[in-house]
């Protein structure tokens, strides 16, 4: 994957919890501190989703060498329609998508949740032979990064900003995996 690609596929995987950061601040009103922890869990949590999946996807990468190119955009359209699809939900009566819960479990649950998509990703990544250290560091590095912006932002400008990034992230994982498939079609010079 080039360079370009890795910083697509890490921002796209780092929205959601973007959005769910920006809901969680707009409700609890985080310090710095508490906004950098949760950047850290999420951070976390979203590098070693895509190595499970990566791992996964190793052992039956063999048994799909001749349509590898076909999962990798099945699963990357899969998950950014769930993301485009989450985004255009509207909440019950409620424009803040923000989690009823907090403490230390909801944080851990919520990083959970919105890394789910990055163990389907990872799968993918591993049909294509991709770099998974690389692209785990990039993912949770942005993540932690943009999980702690959100906590931080999300008081002043609401939830409803968190949801326009899903959006955009789960338009650029469509096209990513639209890239992929193309490429190896040779419809596109790779």
């Amino acid at each position: 994957m080039t360079p370009g690609a890795i910083a697509v596929l890490s921002l796209s995987m780092s929205t959601d919890a973007f959005a769910a950061a920006v809901g969680r601040g707009a409700s609890h009103r985080p310090s710095w501190q508490s906004a950098v922890k949760a950047g850290a869990v999420f951070g976390v949590i979203e590098a070693i989703t895509p190595l499970i999946g990566w791992g996964l996807g190793m052992i039956a990468a063999g048994l799909v060498e001749q349509i590898d190119h076909w999962i990798a955009f099945g699963l990357l359209a899969v998950v950014g329609g769930k993301m485009i699809w989450e985004a255009s939900k509207k909440a019950d009566g409620d424009d803040h998508a923000a989690p009823a819960r907090s403490g230390p479990w909801a944080l851990i649950a919520t990083a959970v949740g919105t890394s789910i998509d990055a163990a389907a990703v990872g799968v993918g990544l591993a049909f294509l032979g991709a770099n998974i250290w690389v692209i785990a560091i990039s993912i949770g590095a942005t993540t932690f990064a943009l999980t702690t912006i959100g906590m931080l932002i999300g008081r002043s400008i609401g939830a409803r900003f968190g949801k326009v990034a899903e959006l955009v992230g789960g338009i650029a994982l469509i096209g990513l995996g639209t890239m992929i498939l193309f490429e190896h079609l040779g419809i596109l010079a790779g």
